[in-house]
């Protein structure tokens, strides 16, 4: 499928008429918003076999990954419908006048939020329905009450259309305004240029790459008026695996860690690019399940061709580095169609401390081991990342000082510390935190994923002395 490259004056229509309905949108109510999620998963499914078969032609991610990822997607939908309902949109503080003298008296004040205004939504390649057109960014967005316009996704643009038209259809029956989600499409990085600089876009949610997310990052905050720029720019995401589970786990714990390395292809931003383990027998013997499971791994074409070189110039850049050691070499088949083979290398906790390029992002099924010798190494490790957004912990159930060390430092660096299982697999819940400090994302403070992301698009303002009438709506903005 063509993919076309909008011109500047497009943008600007599809952003000046965002615009334009942005104070409606935020005026709406709650069962207003509930209703047109609602509808939009509802139309999810009934177009389900269509939309999986074109996602299909396009990703290579298989019809199963992608029913999946509809269910989630329609799961996000119907969510923050009911967390809109439940007045979370609209939550206020109030905090009564006191006559008393200062400090301790004060007018009446409020604390409301209101809407940001339109937004701009980056899809991401590799769930071209849970993070592209109505994904979980478009539905927080909308459920805040802001427009907005999907820069569609160059990997899948027959799909981005059909969701798109979709979702026209819905909103055109539920007699609301076309202008509420807009869709502007481009190859180039003119495209995002272009829409990242409107000066009625009020904020920028970004789902990609570290290169191309940064750019954008800086582009909104050299604006004459700064705007917010959520990005989630993915990350090495660490495993360590201590003594504890090593010792009765080991064979078992790098299958679970292969199955995960290779989902997707390795295109999940919650990969595990690299795992952390204590010299020893038991490390040699998960080092070995873990190769020979990822040696027998199949694997499907990336995303896109540009995709699959950045995986080889990756490889090359992992396994050419003096000090790594290859376990598992991939394929040296640089055919741009071809699957990638799984790559696997180790390398010491010394080595990988001082060398910035091994603390890299490999967007692909490639792991690195580190072997370490003490705790100490392990924190060091960690702290040489800088910024994930998941740390694994195997082998923490004991409170012993040296846990505790590593369980700090996990904190410290990544937005989701997990204590089983892997982190492929991000749950959509109030309690989810999916970003983490820089580089894994732009806004630490802010989730991606789960309802929390909501209130990325919401600014509070305290309302002192408010007029009757003011007060009465309760938080939703006039």
């Amino acid at each position: 499928m063509q993919i076309q490259d909008h011109s500047a004056a497009h943008i600007h229509t599809t952003v000046t008429a965002s615009a334009y309905i942005a104070d409606d949108w935020a005026q709406s109510s709650a069962r207003t918003r509930a209703l047109l999620l609602r509808a939009l998963a509802s139309a999810l499914d009934i177009e389900r076999e269509t939309l999986v078969r074109i996602a299909a032609e396009e990703t290579s991610l298989g019809s199963a990954r992608l029913h999946g990822e509809i269910d989630r997607t329609r799961f996000q939908l119907n969510g923050f419908a009911d967390y809109v309902e439940a007045g979370h949109a609209f939550a206020l503080t109030d905090d009564p006048a006191l006559a008393e003298a200062p400090p301790a008296g004060r007018p009446h004040l409020s604390r409301v939020r209101i809407p940001l205004g339109p937004v701009a939504m980056f899809s991401a390649s590799n769930f071209p329905f849970a993070f592209s057109v109505l994904g979980g960014d478009t539905a927080s967005a909308l459920a805040a009450g802001c427009p907005v316009v999907v820069k569609a996704h160059p990997g899948h643009p027959k799909l981005s259309r059909k969701v798109f038209e979709l979702a026209r259809a819905v909103i055109a029956g539920q007699g609301l305004s076309a202008a509420l989600l807009g869709m502007v499409e481009g190859a180039g990085i003119e495209v995002g240029t272009e829409l990242v600089n409107h000066p009625d876009i009020a904020a920028v949610a970004f789902t990609g790459s570290f290169k191309g997310g940064a750019a954008l990052w800086r582009l909104a905050n050299a604006r004459a008026r700064p705007i917010a720029f959520y990005g989630e720019l993915g990350s090495i995401n660490p495993v360590v695996a201590l003594p504890a589970a090593l010792a009765t786990q080991a064979q078992a714990l790098a299958q679970t860690l292969a199955a995960s390395i290779e989902f997707g292809c390795g295109q999940v931003c919650t990969s595990p690019g690299l795992v952390v383990l204590f010299e020893g027998a038991d490390a040699q013997r998960f080092e070995d399940t873990l190769r020979d499971e990822l040696r027998e791994k199949p694997t499907h074409r990336m995303l896109t061709p540009a995709m699959k070189r950045t995986f080889d110039a990756g490889v090359a850049r992992l396994l050419g580095t003096p000090g790594v050691q290859t376990l598992l070499a991939g394929s040296a088949d640089h055919d741009e169609t071809a699957p990638p083979r799984p790559v696997l290398a180790r390398t010491s906790a010394k080595h990988f401390i001082a060398t910035p390029a091994l603390h890299e992002e490999i967007f692909g099924p490639a792991c690195l081991i580190v072997r370490v010798g003490s705790t100490d190494e392990i924190v060091d490790v960690l702290g040489a990342i800088g910024g994930s957004l998941t740390v694994t912990l195997w082998g923490a159930d004991e409170d012993t000082p040296d846990v505790r060390r590593v369980a700090r430092r996990a904190t410290q660096i990544a937005g989701r510390v997990l204590f089983s299982g892997v982190p492929t697999g991000v749950a959509v819940t109030r309690s989810q935190q999916h970003g983490g400090p820089w580089p894994a994302s732009t806004q630490p403070f802010t989730t991606s994923v789960g309802y929390e992301a909501l209130e990325r698009f919401l600014r509070p303002v305290a309302l002192q002395s408010a007029p009757a009438w003011l007060s009465a709506r309760a938080g939703q903005p006039c």
